[in-house]
């Protein structure tokens, strides 16, 4: 997997549960101008799950920000063809209440899934654009 980061992102791993299995989640994640840029993958080992998984990735995004989303296309260039494949722009809240602009990208290669993220106060399209652009999956 490819990405262009604006920062240099440093990678997190963690155990979550997703699509009625645990297994290990990379993170590779930055912030840079006011912004969080960030690329997740998990394996799920079985491509029975990847509907189910793309569809949780899609609605914990839009839970954390507590925002409906608007969905556009995304190809990601080497992404398997799915339907669960898409990208997702959110005008939500933090926590704090505080306003923040959010775009997520959810696809699948094989049986591996990913959410790219970038998450801002302000989130000018022509930067997400460029992050989005960059992403590519390589064999």
């Amino acid at each position: 997997m490819r990405a262009l980061f604006p920062c240099k992102p440093q990678l997190h791993e963690r155990r979550v549960t997703l699509a009625g299995g645990s297994l290990k989640l990379s993170l590779m994640a930055c912030e840079a101008g006011g912004q969080t840029w960030g690329l997740a993958g998990a394996d799920l080992g079985d491509p029975a799950r990847l509907a189910a998984a793309l569809d949780e990735l899609a609605a914990a995004a839009g839970a954390n920000v507590a925002a409906g989303a608007r969905a556009a296309s995304a190809p990601v260039p080497g992404a398997t063809p799915h339907a669960g494949n898409r990208r997702l722009r959110l005008d939500g809240r933090r926590p704090d209440g505080q306003a923040v602009q959010m775009q997520v990208a959810v696809f699948a290669h094989g049986t591996r899934v990913y959410q790219a993220t970038a998450l801002g106060d302000r989130l000018p399209d022509e930067l997400a654009d460029t992050f989005f652009g960059s992403l590519r999956v390589e064999p």
